[in-house]
């Protein structure tokens, strides 16, 4: 979102991490596709020409690779008439990065437009463009003062505005080429969003401007006044909205990165979103699932079960692993960037350890990290810690940052047309279904539509994945007749893609049973469920998992009985066993990947951590990893911020078995 202007310019630093990753390089491998946005450690900063020396020293001096510069051209009514001045900036801090090897990107806003001094000023945007701005149902337009959000000052003007008002487009996309023509290296654009997150828009399914209701009845033929009942799903003309919402956003990002790539072809386009996977997504129209494609990276704004590090509770910390996970899924080898932040002055938290927790749970998912001070862009809570974390990260970026290879996974299916009709039935079995699989250290695989046909691992878990194409079916199908396993939750199947209730459920003929009345039901080596073990087990970690993970203790909790009994049936009744054998307790969450051909472990403990009380570990002791034993004899073992050990293995029955180190936050172990 768009950000006081009044910003920390101490930022972190710069290590460069390959001239691989020059921009003029053609890709000739893994390494030379992964262009600078997968290796960034960001650091954001207001912009202005006098500022420039300043921000570039402070980035080379604490740690900063991936500059973030904020002088908004577009967000800001006065810029968005005349760009010159900020362009002169731009172009400074795009040559002096350059200078040192460094990257830079420039933040612009999507949809919003702030008028600064409204209340004094004869020419707005709202006085001079009512039309272009986004509109509720019952016509009051999405126009806005000082205090509505914390970067809106008294007396501003703030504006959203429909991507439809064809005049206004116009000149952004000109505003677009512009700034990628300084030679900055990325556009970075905030929150492409209908207004449907400021109070009292929650529940509008905005836009009903003139724009918008024209484009929806040209595209689909439909009144959106007259054919469609907001927020009911049952209703095929607001699913037809639904899908046209998110539709018109994702076709205004790829329009921009056309913009951008006509202007300067090596310019990235970056993506912020604070949506996550659940219905957040749909409601304000922006899908990371479908803009993925059509960016070069997303910057995820992401929080799960509080907005800071320091709030967060063990099991929040898997929910919030899981996002991240389904992120990377969905990134199809693009860059994800994680916008979020440790600290936010919790009293009884150090604003250190809660940046290291932050960090470590990212890097062991694979994502870029970016901490701020506080809850804005800029800044830090800790630069000594800053530093050290991302000197730590540069060090150790080809492990943490080259592609992941799965070796033996259980598939779990998202599936975005499901959430997007069913997204709290959907959701919560998925989280639920993860939940189990990550806390007993299974290798796991998030699956999507588009990397279905591709998935070769033993088992594919559908959880309650209510909503399946006829194209899905046939590819389930195929994954079955090659002998390996599905496993069905609740109503999965019951509905076609159009969200049409099938008169006959293809999902239980294609798991060669009858049906799934009570319980489980087992046809050949598959299984379905009618009450979801994903959701039963949520329900009952919402309740007892914390408690368990605040002691250390998972001995006397009935969920963690559960867990092992659902994951035994699905190793030993469909073949599923691991490749790689981990030994550790549920509140370790665990990774086994393959990483240059090598199998690679990434773990990040959080036992013992409380929510705005305790941000300090309780150690995990006694965790083994158990491989192959032709994989290689040598094991290392990397602590977060700390330096490689090797560690021994021990052979047993065909397996090399090797017994870590005590782990504090988080851990990365691999076999040579």
């Amino acid at each position: 979102m768009i950000r006081p202007k009044a910003m920390t310019f101490a930022i972190p630093l710069f290590i460069l991490f390959l001239m691989s990753c020059n921009r003029a390089s053609a890709p000739q491998n893994v390494q030379d596709r992964m262009n600078w946005t997968h290796f960034v450690r960001i650091g954001g900063h207001g912009l202005s020409l006098d500022r420039v020396d300043d921000i570039i020293r402070s980035a080379t001096e604490t740690g900063v690779f991936g500059i973030e510069t904020d002088n908004d051209i577009p967000g800001r009514y006065e810029s968005f008439l005349d760009p010159a001045e900020k362009l002169k900036a731009i172009r400074a801090v795009a040559e002096k990065a350059h200078e040192k090897g460094n990257f830079s990107f420039v933040y612009i806003a999507g949809l919003e437009c702030i008028t600064a001094n409204a209340d004094k000023t004869e020419h707005t945007f709202f006085k001079d463009h009512p039309d272009w701005v986004q509109r509720k149902r019952t016509g009051e337009p999405a126009l806005f003062g000082g205090g509505t959000a914390f970067w809106i000052d008294q007396g501003d003007e703030d504006v959203w505005i429909s991507p439809y008002a064809s005049e206004w487009r116009k000149i952004y996309m000109e505003r677009v080429r512009q700034i990628a023509s300084t030679g900055i290296d990325g556009v970075y654009v905030d929150i492409p969003y209908w207004m449907t997150h400021f109070d009292g828009w929650e529940d509008t399914w905005a836009s009903f401007d003139v724009h918008t209701v024209a484009a929806f009845r040209k595209e689909t033929g439909l009144d959106a006044f007259q054919d469609v009942r907001p927020g009911d799903f049952e209703d095929p003309a607001f699913r037809a909205w639904v899908d046209f919402r998110i539709r018109a956003l994702t076709d205004f990002m790829r329009e921009i990165d056309e913009n951008v790539k006509k202007a300067n072809p090596q310019c990235m386009t970056i993506a912020e979103i604070y949506p996550g996977i659940g219905e957040e997504a749909v409601r304000v129209g922006s899908d990371v699932y479908e803009l993925y494609p059509v960016v070069d990276a997303i910057a995820h704004e992401y929080s799960a079960g509080g907005y800071t590090s320091a709030e967060r509770e063990p099991l929040d910390w898997f929910t919030f692993m899981e996002g991240m996970l389904t992120f990377r899924a969905f990134a199809g080898g693009k860059a994800s960037w994680m916008l979020t932040y440790s600290w936010d002055g919790e009293e009884n938290v150090d604003p250190g350890e809660a940046m290291k927790n932050l960090a470590v749970s990212e890097v062991m998912a694979g994502t870029n990290v970016w901490d701020a001070s506080g809850h804005v862009m800029s800044g830090s809570n800790d630069f000594a810690m800053r530093k050290e974390i991302f000197d730590w990260i540069a060090r150790n970026e080809r492990t943490l940052y080259l592609p992941r290879e799965p070796i033996r996974p259980i598939g779990v299916y998202f599936s975005p047309g499901t959430r997007n009709t069913f997204p709290e039935e959907h959701v919560d079995s998925y989280h639920g279904i993860l939940h189990m699989l990550i806390q007993a250290h299974s290798e796991f695989q998030i699956v999507t539509p588009r990397t279905l046909a591709a998935f070769k691992g033993p088992v594919l878990i559908l959880p309650d994945v209510r909503c399946i194409s006829d194209d899905e079916i046939k590819t389930l199908r195929s994954h079955r007749e090659s002998g390996r396993g599905l496993l069905a939750t609740g109503e999965t199947g019951a509905y076609d893609d159009r969200r049409l209730k099938r008169s006959v459920n293809p999902v239980p003929a294609l798991l060669k049973n009858s049906g799934s009345p009570g319980g489980a039901v087992k046809g050949g080596n598959n299984l379905s469920f009618a009450e979801c073990p994903g959701k039963a087990y949520l329900r009952m970690a919402h309740d007892e998992y914390d408690p368990a993970a605040w002691k250390g203790d998972s001995g006397k909790s009935s969920i963690f009985d559960f867990m092992r009994k659902f994951m035994g049936r699905i190793e030993m009744e469909m073949n599923a066993g691991p490749e790689v054998e981990i030994q550790a307790s549920p509140f370790v969450f665990t990774q086994p990947v393959k990483v240059e051909g090598r199998t690679h472990v990434f773990i990040a403990n959080f036992k013992g951590l409380k929510g705005k009380a305790r941000a300090i570990q309780i150690p995990e002791t006694g965790m083994t990893i158990g491989i192959g034993a032709g994989e290689g004899s040598r094991g290392f073992f990397l602590p977060f911020l700390g330096e490689k050990q090797e560690v021994a293995g021990e052979r047993k029955g065909g397996r090399l078995i090797f017994a870590l180190p005590e782990i504090q936050k988080g851990a990365i172990f691999w076999v040579e």
